[in-house]
């Protein structure tokens, strides 16, 4: 069957509680309200879909200029390391490819760092003579 990947439209609220509960960030999902509104304030929201199906999702915050943020890259775990993420990824980036700081904070997963460094995105501290820096703040 084939996976549907666009970035047309934005899921419902019931499809994002479903999705992010299926990878565990609950913290997201407990919100269905603030998610769905974060989806709405979002420069570009890239799903991928089988028969009607939302399997996965990438989201990028940008001024289209000079910073693209990839905010999520949610995939259901039956549909993980398929090359379903990467594809996600690419949609989600794809009207931001001339804007040079391309950001994003992750866990600190193995996994999740082989799958980022496998798009081309790099540790601040191994970025170039190590002199990036990059910090953090949660209220």
């Amino acid at each position: 069957m084939t996976v549907d990947i666009t970035a047309a439209e934005i899921p419902t609220r019931d499809e994002l509680v479903s999705l992010y509960d299926a990878v565990g960030w609950a913290t997201y999902a407990r919100d269905p309200a603030t998610l769905h509104r974060a989806m709405q304030g979002s420069s570009r929201v890239a799903t991928a879909r089988r028969d009607g199906q939302l399997l996965g999702l990438a989201r990028v915050i940008s001024d289209g200029a000079t910073i693209a943020y990839l905010q999520d890259v949610v995939v259901r775990p039956a549909e993980q390391r398929h090359g379903l993420g990467k594809r996600l990824v690419e949609e989600a980036f794809a009207p931001f490819e001339s804007v040079r700081q391309k950001v994003l904070l992750t866990d600190d997963e193995p996994g999740q760092r082989a799958f980022y460094e496998s798009l081309g995105f790099a540790e601040t501290r191994d970025f170039d003579d190590g002199s990036l820096r990059a910090f953090v703040k949660f209220g």
